[in-house]
């Protein structure tokens, strides 16, 4: 299977149609990975457009780079100017001019290239080390937050970004069988302490995993100095494009969005968020969770959006 078929860009179409792609626009891509949602960009915006594209995984950047290489083969002189940034989409405003964009893009969380490698260890479908850094060269491992936290801490972790009920059982579980040092080791005490339910449809260790994962790349951090820079960086008229995964993503870019128009700053485009439609996820099973949430920059005002906190 190619990079091309495993790395599908989610509500690509949507995400498009939203952004209101223009030749000549200036589009940031906060969230490149393999370089889906940028490559459709970069067909639109024309030679004197300009492409600007974040990704603090240094492996998601090189393969991106070489995505938009062959786009630059295939387009030639009509192809934008691209430029990267392999640092975390919270610094957007302190690398951007303010007022300076015409669409803004973020598509949340982790790709599929994360949950695709083992060596990774974002995923509990394969054995791997119990590592879950986007950006393999900074923080902490999950590992060592498995391994290092106390009970209540990790329970706590588990039960805020993970939404799991049973988090004191799942910690307790987890102090007790340390050291934990793989991803399929920590999957098999979670799903001893709290097994799966018979109506839920999910892994019993895919909230655990999450939390673990939004923990260590401070994921929740990031979407909030995102939200709260857009408006300063968007021209009037320019869009903010969002797709989010699970509800702690989707309420954050909710509260952002409609605390904006409250303001005056945005005129929310998505009433309601836009989903996946049936051929799409039946082509891509990621692309059932994703909501997709837009809005307008409006003229005039200037402030900064805010967003609700969990």
């Amino acid at each position: 299977m190619s990079g091309d078929e495993r790395h599908v860009p989610v509500l690509l179409q949507q995400a498009i149609r939203f952004l209101n792609v223009r030749p000549g626009g200036v589009y940031v891509d906060a969230t490149l990975g393999f370089a889906g949602h940028a490559s459709a960009v970069a067909r639109l915006a024309g030679a004197d457009g300009r492409l600007i594209c974040f990704d603090r995984d240094p492996e998601a950047m090189a393969l991106a780079k070489a995505r938009l290489a062959e786009v630059g083969r295939e387009l030639g002189e009509a192809m934008p100017q691209v430029e990267f940034h392999d640092v975390e989409f919270s610094q957007a405003a302190e690398l951007l001019e303010p007022a300076s964009v015409d669409g803004l893009l973020a598509d949340f969380g982790a790709s599929s290239m994360h949950f695709d490698e083992a060596r990774r260890g974002f995923s509990f479908q394969a054995e791997g080390p119990l590592d879950m850094r986007m950006n393999p060269r900074e923080g902490p491992t999950a590992a060592q937050v498995v391994n290092q936290f106390g009970e209540k801490e990790l329970a706590d972790l588990i039960y805020e970004f993970g939404e799991e009920r049973r988090s004191r059982r799942i910690a307790r579980a987890i102090v007790r069988a340390r050291p934990i040092t793989t991803t399929a080791e920590l999957a098999r005490v979670v799903s001893a302490a709290a097994p799966a339910m018979k109506s839920e449809k999910i892994h019993p260790a895919t909230r655990t995993f999450q939390a673990l994962r939004i923990f260590v790349n401070a994921e929740l951090e990031e979407i909030d100095a995102l939200l709260s820079a857009a408006p300063g960086l968007l021209k009037p008229g320019g869009r903010l494009v969002v797709i989010s995964f699970h509800s702690l993503e989707d309420r954050r870019a909710k509260d952002a969005l409609r605390e904006g128009a409250r303001q005056g700053v945005y005129e929310v485009l998505t009433r309601k968020p836009v989903t996946a439609e049936a051929e799409e996820t039946d082509r891509n099973p990621r692309a059932r969770s994703a909501k997709l949430r837009a809005a307008e920059r409006r003229a005039g005002n200037t402030g900064k959006a805010s967003q609700g906190k969990e």
